[in-house]
């Protein structure tokens, strides 16, 4: 790394002095005294309108300490010899350490002249497209180009021997000067975002400062190369892109008109205006059909919501909730007459229509001081819905046409929410009818769980969801529960659960593993999402929580897509959130789900539930979780009363969404019920296998199913030693039926076929599909267990 040299590009000097706010001279610099010749200790503590020759200049030093922050132009000054001299002067309004205001007074003195240079060089410097200037090793400027010139709002030689910071009083100016140091220090370029109002500009404008050093031929830094790029319009349009993503996010959140107003007015309030009103046509109150043709003469609208950056709303006109009524003239009944965004700036020769035309919009336009005003229409899918009125009266700069687009994009946006609401009400009847007849009419009497079950559909416009719950029986006395969610509300919501719903059970038919399960339902869903259909699938999104309990081994096997964690309560009445691995909803991944399993005592109760018991807009998860296991840990005469119980303490007395919750009381299998034998691969144990099974059935009192069980029981092991891996286990469980189960650990299923006259094999299977009621197979996770069942209903 080179040196730094510290030598100026350009020989300058440059006079400085401070005054107090009374004028009085506080400082005086080595400049100032080659500019005037007076030393330090005698001219600090006299007035500084003593070194001003004429009036003018001590009027203009007047005006510059009435009110203003920075002044600069030229003046008469007084040498100490007499003489009387030209100077351009610099003024800026500083604070001292000790917070007392005064004035740093700068003006070029002298300067050597610059070495000759190339045209073409001098050309492309001074007319460069961006704000461009040199510094030298001190920091002062050297060279600038005419858009510095305009960016300062000063010449290229009055800036001559200023720093940044004498040039721009802005802690934004310390800043690049730093970056200046380290580039002087370290010869490496530095890039700075600054956001500042330069002089002659209303607002602050967003700035790209690139920093590079200046080397001459044997690389040592003389100096620093300034470059500014205004980025106030791509960042502009950043934060509208950004504003609109938020709207997006924010807008829509239930389908309650009053809320999607407010949301509306939140997201525009303070970004894009000072004041938002959100007014609604009256036929959205009863969700009744719009009005035929165009909207004429006055009009009476319901105000909906409004915001305001002043506390209390005082520039509203009407109440939230109140009625009111626009004439005919009036800049909202034109805008939904002519279903067209208006935006206006407030004159005086506006303000005598108004005083004739609405006296009490007038008075408040002129008490806050709006000074431009934008009306948009809420209109979409050819309905018109109300307007929303946009005002400034803090924001100095007034609307742009920018403005108008981004404001008629966040009103769209918010319009279809609010006829989303004004349709669904309408649907709200059909899908609560069909989401009743979609959901179990009655539960199943399992010997695995004892279960209840409740379903509160939404009392608020947001209407029915796709919430939905299930019990499925499971072979081997087991139980499945189910509890899911889908997106979107209304009819297809419904539809869309019912659909889910009955590939769920189709899947359970076949006794997948709970992660399995769910993996084949999140592909099913996004077969159907990639489906070329106008209507892509509500599914989309949807969340599941699929649990599979064994009442023999007491195991409780769970996994979930996106779904809220079940709370499971133990025997002793603590309650508590189980750690299930959250996957993704359904339909937004391929990858596997993960389960886990976890023990359950009998009598515990594990309860499955949609976010809707346990999340609102004023509570957080956590604390509705928290909530819920207290709610479970009351204790109840029975099942149906602790559900009763967490409801009245959970849900508001109108539910914002609807609420399924699902609760289950463990049992268990004992050993007097389950036999089990582990069998050797030998085809010769197969008859005492027989024997022991008969004794079993003797003891249980089951003499009658002896001779069908026996076949049974043949067949599935003799087919398991035959075609199927060690070990290889026998299990009887006498439930409402007489299960039979024969595992091994091969993986190959088996299949029905009819067997001919002269095969020696492929008569097993269809035989004990002739004796069992019901048969099958299910994989586990290492090797296949088939299993047949024989009614006990009779017994």
């Amino acid at each position: 790394m080179s040196p730094v040299v510290n030598e100026p590009l350009d020989m300058v000097y440059l006079a400085t002095a401070t005054m107090d706010s009374h004028g009085v001279v506080t400082g005086w610099s080595e400049g100032a005294q080659r500019l005037l010749a007076y030393r330090p200790e005698e001219i600090v503590g006299r007035a500084v309108t003593e070194l001003w020759a004429g009036e003018t200049a001590v009027e203009a030093v007047g005006r510059c300490l009435a009110g203003r922050s920075r002044w600069s132009g030229r003046v008469g000054l007084c040498h100490r010899d007499g003489h009387r001299m030209e100077a351009e002067a610099l003024a800026h309004r500083v604070v001292a350490d000790g917070g007392a205001t005064g004035w740093l007074l700068v003006s070029a003195v002298a300067r050597e002249p610059r070495p000759p240079e190339a045209d073409a060089a001098v050309g492309a410097f001074t007319q460069a497209p961006c704000v461009l200037a040199a510094f030298d090793t001190d920091l002062r400027l050297v060279r600038a180009n005419a858009e510095m010139e305009a960016a300062a709002a000063l010449t290229e030689d009055r800036m001559r021997g200023m720093r940044l910071v004498e040039l721009l009083s802005h802690p934004e100016s310390e800043k690049t000067e730093e970056g200046m140091r380290r580039v002087l220090e370290s010869g490496e370029r530095q890039v700075l975002e600054a956001y500042l109002r330069v002089p002659g500009e209303s607002r602050e404008h967003a700035w790209t400062i690139s920093l590079a050093p200046l080397k001459d031929r044997t690389d040592r830094v003389y100096g620093v190369c300034f470059a500014a790029y205004d980025t106030a319009r791509r960042h502009q349009a950043q934060e509208r892109l950004l504003l609109l993503n938020e709207a997006g996010k924010r807008i829509g959140s239930t389908l309650d008109l009053a809320h999607v107003a407010h949301e509306l007015a939140d997201v525009a309030v303070p970004r894009v205006a000072d004041f938002v009103g959100v007014d609604l046509l009256t036929f959205l109150d009863q969700g009744e059909e719009p009005p035929s043709g165009p909207l004429s003469g006055p009009i009476t609208m319901r105000r909906a919501a409004h915001r305001s950056v002043l506390p209390g709303t005082p520039e509203a006109v009407a109440d939230v909730g109140e009625l009111d009524t626009h004439p005919e003239s009036s800049p909202s009944a034109a805008c939904l007459a002519e279903g067209r965004a208006i935006l206006y700036q407030v004159t005086d020769e506006l303000m005598v229509r108004w005083d004739a035309l609405d006296p009490v919009r007038a008075a408040r336009i002129r008490e806050y001081g709006i000074h431009s005003e934008l009306v948009v229409p809420m209109r979409t899918r050819g309905v018109t819905l109300g307007v929303v009125f946009l005002a400034r009266h803090r924001t100095p700069v007034p609307f742009e046409k920018d403005d108008l687009l981004l404001a008629e994009e966040i009103t769209a946006r918010a319009a279809v929410c609010v006829d989303n609401a004004r349709r669904y009400k309408r649907e709200r009847m059909t899908a609560r009818a069909l989401q009743r007849n979609l959901l179990p009419r009655r539960l199943p009497d399992l010997a695995a769980v004892e279960v209840t079950s409740r379903y509160l559909p939404s009392e608020t416009w947001a209407g029915v969801g796709g919430d939905w719950f299930d019990v499925i029986p499971l072979s081997g006395a087991r139980a499945a529960l189910v509890v899911g969610d889908t997106v979107g509300r209304g009819v297809e919501a419904s539809a869309t659960m019912g659909h889910l719903r009955s590939a769920i059970r189709t899947l359970a038919d076949i006794d997948l593993p709970p992660g399995e399960l769910l993996t084949h339902l999140a592909d099913l869903v996004t077969r159907l999402a990639a489906e070329d259909d106008p209507e892509p699938p509500e599914a989309t999104g949807a969340t599941c929580l699929y649990a599979v309990y064994d009442p023999v081994s007491r195991h409780c096997t769970l996994a979930s897509a996106g779904h809220p964690p079940p709370a499971v309560v133990t025997a002793d009445g603590s309650a508590d959130i189980l750690d299930v691995p959250n996957g993704p909803p359904l339909g937004l991944s391929t990858l596997p789900f993960e389960a886990v399993e976890t023990e359950l005592s009998e009598g515990s109760v594990l309860a499955l539930y949609t976010d809707g018991l346990v999340e609102g807009h004023d509570r957080a998860i956590d604390e509705g979780l928290e909530a819920l296991c207290e709610a479970l840990a009351q204790p109840g005469p029975s099942l149906d009363a602790l559900g009763d119980t967490v409801l009245r303490t959970l849900l508001p007395a109108r539910p914002e969404d609807d609420v399924a919750l699902l609760l289950a009381r463990a049992r268990a299998l004992g050993p007097d019920r389950v036999a089990t034998w582990e069998i050797p691969p030998e085809p010769a144990v197969v008859s005492r296998i027989r024997r022991e099974v008969t004794a079993r059935l003797m003891d249980w009192g089951l003499e009658r199913l002896v001779l069908t069980t026996e076949l049974v029981v043949s067949e599935l092991v003799t087919n398991a030693i035959r075609y199927g891996s060690p070990p290889i286990r026998l299990r009887l469980i006498r439930d409402r039926a007489l299960i039979c189960e024969v595992s091994d650990f091969s993986s190959t299923a088996p299949h029905l076929r009819r067997a001919r006259a002269l095969d020696e094999g492929g008569r097993g299977l269809f035989l004990v599909a002739q004796l069992a009621q019901r048969w099958g197979t299910r994989l586990e996770v290492h090797g296949k267990t088939i299993w047949a069942e024989q009614d006990l209903s009779d017994d």
